[in-house]
Order: structure tokens, then sequence, then C-alpha cells
């Protein structure tokens, strides 16, 4: 362990702070198709800003991919096509912009703006209807969103809020998992994915693990929305913070 902790450039309670993050986003993501990068982002912007947002994107794929398959039943095909273009849209769109952005607080005071964004339109109760537009729209700006903060879960929320659970959770974390793809592949055509990234997300699957088998009981007894002021608070006590660090600095 002490290995990794020289090759990532960080103490014990440094990674086992993002170790939290990421297991406790890994348990909501499951049980809402929301909240991954709105958790885990600003939590990790904290203590191990250097990592975002390649790092939280890489871990993503992983949650993507098992919540993805166990709901795979509910999910709208045809609702998929227009909401997958619009993501990769825009994650190359904002692969261009990440490439010019060096400051790393800078991304973590950005990340804090579009985390509070995020549950400004949580809590908007606004009806979208799902149309091929609406997808398109919702994916290009998760697509900007996610590629430049890994934070880019609330415009596809937004629009499935009202949905019954479990389409819900189905269609936002088919278009969390691919968000993540296509997410990693834009930044690392920019040169923006390192092996440090890499070991990084390695290290954190265990917490992945642990989130996800501790959501599995309760996934179908818990209503989705238990958990969600909980986490949104978190989420915005931690964006607040970093717009304030960054403002403060």
């Amino acid at each position: 362990m002490t290995d990794l902790f020289a090759v990532l450039d960080i103490g014990l309670g440094t990674w086992f702070a993002c170790f939290c993050a990421v297991t406790l986003s890994s348990f909501v993501q499951r049980l809402s198709g929301q909240a991954f990068g709105i958790v885990a982002a600003p939590l990790i912007a904290l203590v191990a800003p250097q990592f975002l947002p390649a790092g939280l994107l890489l871990l993503g794929i992983s949650v993507g991919l098992t919540s993805t398959a166990v709901d795979i039943s509910a999910i709208n095909k045809a609702e998929i096509i227009p909401g997958f273009f619009g993501r990769a849209l825009g994650a190359v769109l904002a692969a261009m912009v990440a490439a010019q952005i060096t400051d790393v607080d800078m991304i973590a005071g950005l990340t804090g703006l579009v985390v509070l964004a995020g549950i400004a339109l949580s809590l908007s109760g606004i009806r979208v209807q799902i149309r091929p537009l609406s997808l398109t729209l919702a994916g290009i700006t998760a697509g900007l969103m996610g590629t430049i903060t890994a934070v880019g879960a609330p415009p596809m929320a937004l629009l499935y809020q009202h949905e019954p659970a479990k389409r819900s959770r189905a269609m936002q974390n088919a278009f969390f998992f691919w968000g993540m793809c296509v997410s990693v592949l834009a930044l690392a055509w920019q040169g923006l994915v390192t092996g440090r990234h890499l070991i990084f997300a390695l290290s954190l699957i265990p917490a992945i693990v642990l989130g996800l088998s501790a959501s599995m009981p309760l996934a179908k007894r818990m209503e989705r929305k238990a958990l969600r002021p909980y986490a949104l608070g978190l989420s915005a006590i931690a964006a607040i913070t970093l717009i304030l660090r960054l403002l403060l600095s």
C-alpha cells in the first residue's frame, strides 16, 4: 500500500476519504440511477482534485456497467439513440475545452458550480417531455458537464425524475455508463488520461464493490427519493466549500 500512495503522491487519509466518497456514491447510484458524480466529485475535489475528472470517470465505467446490467430489461432502445448521440457530441466539445484548463483549483471550483447547478435542477420539479430533441439536448449538456467535471447526470435526471422507479433507474444508468465511456475516450484523445488516473481508479474498485453490494438488498425495498436529501445536502456542503476555497485562495 505504501508503494501505491507513493505512486499516487497522496497519504492514507486522502485515499481513505476518496474510498468513502466512492462507496457512498456507488450505493446511491445503484438505488437511484444518479448521483455518482454529484456525490463523489465534490468530495474528491476537496482532498484530491488532481484526479478529476479522468480518475472518477474511469471509476464510473465500472459502476455504470454493473448498474445497467441489473435493470437492462427496462431500457427503451428508441430513447437511447438521441441521448447517446448528444452525450458523445458534448464530450468531444468538452474535451477540447478541458485541454485548455491546466489549473487544478479551477477544475475543483468548476466542479462545485456544476454540482450546485445540478442540485438546483434536481430540486426544481420541472417536468420536461421525453422527446428525441430533449434527449439530444440533455445529452449534449451532460457531455459538457460530465467531461469537464465528472458530474453529468443532472440533465438526464431532470428528464426521468417523474418516471417509474425501475424505468428511471435503468435509463439513467444506461446513459451514465455510455457517458463515462465517451468522456474518458474524449479526454484520452486530448492526452488528459494518465497512468496515475488509471491506478487511482483501480485502487478504488473495492469501494465500488462495497457500495453496490450494500445497495442490492435495498434496491427493491427502498424508495428512490429516501436518500436524495442526504446525498444532495452532503454534495451541496462540499460544493460550497470548493467555491469558497477558490474565491479565498
